[in-house]
């Protein structure tokens, strides 16, 4: 069942080869990296998150592009899965973050939402999510430190959350 589920993500993916490359360029260009030091890959900092947070109903955060390697390109709507517990994320790219929203809720195929989401991105050349981007910059007044084996990554709300609840 494992390999049913992941094969139309990788034929996906190398549709998407193009574009990926595109979007790397583009980071490189624009942030300028500096020094080789090893970042986590964006899953990873998901994962560390929900586990910090002891698995929670839901979250809501952003992760800057610099801070990690973007394993995820091209998902916009997935299922997670952290020890044992499903999580629908949905996850744009919105410059300078990677903004997820993730809500517990049992696995479902979720093909044609993650279709139909990155398409609309790809319509509308992504410049609703620059925007969205732009204004988190501005708003994000929260953080929290997610502790990777890379070292620690900041992460960044829109408002501060209320641990445990339901929505």
């Amino acid at each position: 069942r494992g390999l049913a589920t992941r094969r139309p993500l990788r034929r996906r993916a190398r549709g998407m080869l193009p574009l990926k490359k595109l979007h790397e360029v583009f980071l490189r260009l624009v942030l300028l990296p500096v020094g080789g030091a090893a970042k986590p890959k964006a899953s990873e900092v998901l994962s560390q998150h929900l586990l910090q947070r002891g698995l929670p109903h839901w979250t809501s955060f952003c992760i800057k592009y610099s801070a990690v390697r973007n394993d995820q390109f091209g998902l916009s709507n997935f299922n997670w899965e952290v020890k044992g517990t499903n999580y629908h994320i949905l996850r744009t790219g919105c410059f300078p973050f990677i903004k997820y929203h993730c809500s517990r809720a049992p696995r479902q195929d979720l093909a044609m939402q993650n279709r139909f989401f990155t398409t609309l991105k790809i319509i509308n050349l992504g410049i609703p999510t620059l925007l969205y981007g732009i204004g988190s910059w501005f708003l994000a007044s929260v953080t929290e430190t997610v502790h990777t084996p890379y070292g620690p990554v900041t992460v960044y709300f829109l408002n501060k959350e209320d641990e445990n609840a339901m929505y």
